[in-house]
């Protein structure tokens, strides 16, 4: 921090913060401002340090565009200073997360909840509009074929799980069709753009006075590819009366807008072909389904909880059926 002409004196106030489940956030004070700390888990995956260097590379791009999210303060790209970890240090998020608590008065005000919705929408719109090549990211990602290799990469990783010991394989009903119809169905064109990855509620911050989005945050799977697969996330993991609870207080208290206000107020801060949303919910529903079962899958080798794996092959399913009622409608 010195070298990078911080404020100096000694860290006060400092604070684990939770949210997040691999990667280690610390909150402190230095010199009168306050910084978010953002670092590998202790036991770092194979990965965790280019991860973080992408994320603090995306942070740094993002800021002056206006999208909100955390900006970057300092990165030290060099694993060597905190013992084998690549960190950076970035504002700290005025805000709240709807699904873990939702103060007053949101709690209380189905019209601010409702907002609260069009808000992540009108958050993402800003995120799809903003030019990849302009803000230094034209080599962040693969976009050439990206929506092509979709089907067959996450079917791969199905394929995958039966590595586990004692899994008897995927039990999925509609696996196959929903397979089928996205490579039949694949849209012929799209404008590459920033990419989150993880785009629902869990991943927002709200501000404490409005419906406003304070900040989107964990870009640990940002990518160059199909915005509008963000906007199929957003959709597939929407809470509905069925799954409210899974979205925690704000699912639970209600009064979110449709699947269709979010698209329109999407609509209204993009210039995207929104056409083929439904292609892009399906998907979303298929590789989110997938993700999860994963857990499942190393439930049955004792790698992960049985009532864990149980619950997210409940949702596994509930995904599956959510992408045969696009596909039909």
């Amino acid at each position: 921090m010195d070298g990078q002409r911080l404020p100096g004196g000694p860290l006060e106030d400092v604070e684990q913060l939770g949210g997040g489940t691999q990667n280690i956030l610390v909150a402190f004070r230095r010199g009168g401002r306050r910084y978010v700390l953002r670092r590998p888990p202790r036991h770092p995956r194979p990965k965790s340090n280019e991860v973080l260097r992408r994320e603090a590379r995306v942070l740094a791009a993002l800021d002056g565009t206006g999208v909100p999210a955390p900006r970057l303060i300092a990165a030290c790209p060099d694993e060597s200073v905190m013992g084998g970890a690549v960190f950076y240090l970035m504002t700290a998020v005025d805000g709240f997360n709807a699904t873990t608590t939702l103060p007053e008065p949101h709690a209380g005000d189905p019209a601010i909840r409702h907002r609260m919705g069009l808000e992540a929408a009108a958050a993402l719109a800003a995120l799809g509009a903003v030019d990849h090549v302009a803000v230094g990211l034209a080599d962040f990602g693969r976009p050439e074929g990206f929506l092509e290799r979709q089907v067959g990469r996450w079917m791969s990783e199905l394929e995958s799980y039966s590595s586990l010991e004692g899994y008897p394989g995927p039990d999925i009903p509609g696996l196959d069709g929903v397979a089928s119809w996205l490579e039949a169905n694949r849209p012929t064109s799209w404008r590459p753009g920033i990419m989150h990855g993880d785009y629902h509620l869990a991943n927002l911050m709200y501000a404490f006075d409005g419906p406003r989005v304070a900040a989107i945050v964990d870009w640990e799977m940002c990518t160059i590819g199909d915005p509008l697969v963000d906007l199929g996330w957003l959709l597939a993991t929407w809470p509905d009366e069925e799954r409210g609870e899974l979205s925690g207080p704000i699912g639970i208290a209600g009064g979110l807008p449709s699947a269709e206000e979010l698209v329109a107020r999407y609509a209204e801060g993009s210039d995207r072909d929104l056409s083929a949303v439904a292609w892009y919910t399906v998907l979303a529903c298929y590789k989110l389904g997938i993700v999860l079962e994963g857990t499942h899958a190393r439930a049955f080798a004792g790698k992960a909880p049985k009532d864990v794996g149980d619950l997210l092959h409940s949702i596994t399913l509930g995904l599956f059926q959510r992408a045969h009622a696009y596909i039909a409608s």
